[in-house]
């Protein structure tokens, strides 16, 4: 594609001359060639311009060139086809961040983009990966927040319609392809991978057509499983490298009495075509497939194609991760990981226990190299407020706005001041382990 950062720029209206961010060096933790901002509550981040983020990005950037305009050319960081093995996955809930106006809610990748120089950056010896957790509409109102108590599932998703409008910006003509380029180019530069999430239990698929009522997926169809593949395929060549798979243990079938999806699966072998496929199609031979909970049968999904699952290892207890770290160090194409929380977590978890977990997943092993994947969501750089929770915001879009403005939706969001500091004390974790 071509320099989707200057055309996302121009688009907005915006002169493409950058100059320094002063607001970020102000604010920066830096751990050798490393930098981000720290100690901040995500409204700061969020109330500023498209141009200012980048600006802040450009800042930053570990290479320390300034660039007086956006360049042509930024690869992906390069930790081999099989970085994500060893990568700590960060799930932001872009949807959540999204601008709300009202009821409607919009411009999530944009929100996505102002938040990325706080997102700590790879290290030394493995990648952090930034998933979005929705792309694709979602099948009831899409577009809009509603109470905290409507139903308003990301898991549920449309195929075939296009991108969600609580997450493209559709009053500028750059495409939705053209605005997830910008933002995979912005978190290449920042030193980061990046993913999304996507869902594969049939009646949470609706195929949506111009002309006639939407049909529910069904895996028996090959044009329904042409369609499935062919929009991830196109994902990918906007620049992700990961894709994180709702409902991945129970492909083919195992593990039925505890699936907790709605409709069918993919079978196994078709799995492993599908998978197959979008790399071969795509021509990506580094994209990591994360499995929820796809880790007790390691031969099992490291056959599927998966790179790693979630939810095996105790988080809590440093001793046993470095055990686990040890057990598998010699396999480098697949291993579970370590879960600092996911997107079912209730909340309630203390600060204390978070960070805990943190500090497990970046240095619970003997040597870098024997590193496992980590998972954590948003809430574990910046907590949420405390009557909601990471489960919450994915099954339903409620805005905090006191008045209407995206701006209060933001600052009522997340936690303030102790918020504040628990972000320190993360980045503080994270900066120890830059140069590993």
């Amino acid at each position: 594609m071509t320099n989707c950062v200057n055309k996302l720029l121009k688009d907005l209206g915006e002169n493409i001359n950058l100059s320094p961010d002063k607001w970020s060096e102000e604010r920066l933790i830096q751990s050798g060639n490393k930098k981000w901002i720290s100690n901040i509550l995500p409204a700061e981040l969020l109330k500023r311009t498209v141009k200012q983020a980048v600006e802040s990005l450009v800042t930053i950037n570990e290479s320390g060139e300034f660039y007086k305009v956006f360049p042509d050319n930024i690869e992906t960081p390069n930790y081999s086809d099989l970085w994500g093995r060893s990568a700590n996955y960060i799930e932001i809930n872009n949807r959540a961040i999204a601008e709300m106006f009202g009821e409607r809610t919009k411009n999530g990748i944009l929100s996505s983009i102002k938040i990325l120089p706080a997102i700590p950056p790879s290290a030394k010896s493995w990648a952090n990966c930034v998933i979005l957790s929705q792309i694709f509409p979602n099948i009831y109102g899409d577009g809009y927040n509603k109470g905290g108590s409507v139903e308003n599932s990301i898991y549920g998703i449309k195929l075939n319609a296009g991108y969600s409008g609580n997450i493209i910006d559709y009053d500028i003509k750059l495409s939705g392809e053209e605005q997830f380029c910008a933002f995979n180019t912005l978190a290449h530069i920042h030193g980061l991978k990046t993913g999304f999430r996507t869902v594969i239990s049939a009646d949470q698929i609706k195929i949506a057509y111009p002309d006639r009522d939407d049909e529910t997926f069904n895996w028996n169809n090959p044009e329904h499983q042409e369609l499935f593949i062919n929009e991830h395929v196109k994902l990918i060549n906007t620049g992700f490298e990961a894709i994180f798979i709702d409902s991945a243990k129970h492909i083919g079938g195992y593990d039925m009495g505890n699936y907790t999806g709605v409709g069918a699966l993919p079978g196994y072998e078709q799995m492993q075509y599908i998978l197959y496929e979008i790399r071969l199609r795509s021509g990506v031979t580094s994209i990591s497939f994360v499995g929820e909970k796809s880790t007790e049968d390691f031969a099992r999904y490291e056959n599927l194609g998966l790179t790693t699952g979630t939810a095996f290892i105790p988080p809590d207890n440093y001793d046993k991760v470095k055990c686990w770290s040890e057990k598998l160090k010699y396999n480098k194409n697949y291993a579970p990981g370590v879960e600092v929380s996911n997107d079912n977590d209730q909340g309630g978890r203390s600060y204390e226990n978070r960070l805990n977990r943190i500090n497990s997943s970046l240095f619970a092993y003997e040597y870098p190299s024997d590193k496992l994947p980590s998972f954590m969501q948003m809430e574990d750089l910046f907590p949420l407020r405390y009557d909601t929770n990471t489960h919450h915001l994915m099954m339903t879009n409620p805005s905090y706005s006191s008045d209407g403005t995206p701006l209060s939706h933001w600052e009522n969001l997340f936690t303030k001041e102790d918020g504040r500091a628990y972000n320190t004390k993360v980045n503080e974790l994270f900066a120890h382990a830059m140069n590993l």
